[in-house]
């Protein structure tokens, strides 16, 4: 690079015509006719483009000094019109037009990232919960089942139905036994919902609550169960969920989050990892508190149906001895209570004077189980 440009030192309103050309080691612009005994010597690095000069065929350049105040640069400019001396600036100092560092950057960076950061734990674990519950507290009862319904209809599809309705079991006699055992569970109750329950041909060990009072109960829980009780305690935890409303706060709450985590994440690599776990942990925080919730509802169910509390902690202990619990800080993301201590607590919830009856015979346990044929 060798050329002629315009040069102003900033302290007079004098423009002279100087010659700008490489230095022999190549790293900084040479100066020759600015005033001064000696050429300026301006290095590559601390050269900055203005950014607001009127022409684009020109490029203002002003040295910045890397040890002083660089939150201002000198007053000194050089106009640069020759096109071929701004092309090879432009292609060979891409960082001509980049800002100056500020010194308290860092500071001010982590004070705004500090603050935004409690923002969103702000918002996920205190006002989108509130604001969820508050949502499903309002929302009409039809809406709500039918959102259910939809809930339902996608959870098919994710087991392999194309068809809604595909997955239902409903034998004549499995049906019967299943109705007199949520007869029997629900008598005397003044239920907020009319409970559905269905139940759904896969070998998943499964049972969960779609908002809008709606059931589901998973063959493989069946299959799994070593007696009726067991089953009626499971039914009795779901039913929990149904009067707490936990399906639709659930929901509103995720739907929320996901959202806020969407918008923080992006779309970078490992972007969805990172929004899973995080929304997991945030889940499984709210879901193990319905969890122990509902485990309690159900064992006042259990008790008026005259059945024991400990069958629910029989098939935790079955559930336990097929799963096993998850080690350390994995626990975190489970969406329930470490299984051992739900053993504990049904058990300490059972009465040994409580007077007890099988919830189902033998003939109609064996027709539950053969529900779906």
């Amino acid at each position: 690079m060798d050329t002629t440009a315009r040069y102003s030192d900033g302290l007079t309103a004098a423009t002279r015509e100087v010659r700008v050309r490489l230095s022999p080691d190549r790293l900084a612009l040479m100066i020759e006719g600015a005033g001064t005994d000696a050429p300026l010597r301006w290095p590559l690095g601390e050269l900055r483009a203005l950014p607001d000069h009127s022409r684009p065929d020109e490029i203002v350049l002003t040295h910045v000094e890397p040890h002083g105040d660089e939150t201002q640069a000198q007053a000194a400019r050089l106009v640069v019109s020759d096109p071929d001396a701004v092309a090879w600036l432009r292609r060979t100092r891409p960082a001509l037009f980049s800002r100056p560092h500020r010194p308290g950057t860092a500071r001010r960076l982590a004070f705004y990232g500090g603050g935004a950061l409690a923002a969103v734990v702000l918002m996920l674990f205190v006002i989108l919960p509130a604001l969820a519950g508050t949502l499903a507290g309002m929302l009409p009862p039809e809406r709500e089942q039918a959102f259910g319904q939809t809930v339902l209809r996608q959870m098919e599809r994710v087991l392999g139905a194309e068809d809604a309705g595909a997955l239902d079991c409903s034998s004549t006699d499995g049906r019967a036994a299943l109705d007199r055992m949520m007869a029997r569970l629900t008598e005397g109750r003044d239920l907020a919902y009319d409970i559905d329950v269905r139940v759904f041909d896969h070998d998943m060990v499964n049972a969960f609550a779609a908002p809008g009072g709606q059931i589901v109960l998973i063959r493989g829980m069946l299959d799994l169960a070593e007696g009726p009780d067991e089953i009626a305690a499971v039914l009795a935890h779901e039913i929990g969920h149904v009067e707490a409303r936990d399906p639709t706060r659930a929901a509103l709450r995720t739907a929320g989050s996901v959202g806020l985590l969407g918008l923080l994440f992006g779309d970078f690599a490992g972007g969805a990892v990172m929004l899973t776990l995080a929304e997991r942990l945030i889940d499984a925080s709210y879901s193990q508190k319905a969890e122990a919730r509902a485990d309690r509802y159900a064992y006042g169910l259990l008790r008026e149906a005259q059945v024991e509390p400990a069958a629910l902690g029989d098939l935790f202990e079955t559930l336990a001895e097929e799963a096993g619990e998850a080690p350390g800080a994995l626990s975190h993301f489970l969406s329930h209570p470490r299984l051992s201590d739900r053993v504990e607590a049904a058990r300490a919830a059972t009465r040994e004077d409580a007077e007890t009856r099988p919830i189902l015979d033998d003939a109609a346990w064996t027709d539950l189980r053969n529900i779906c044929g």
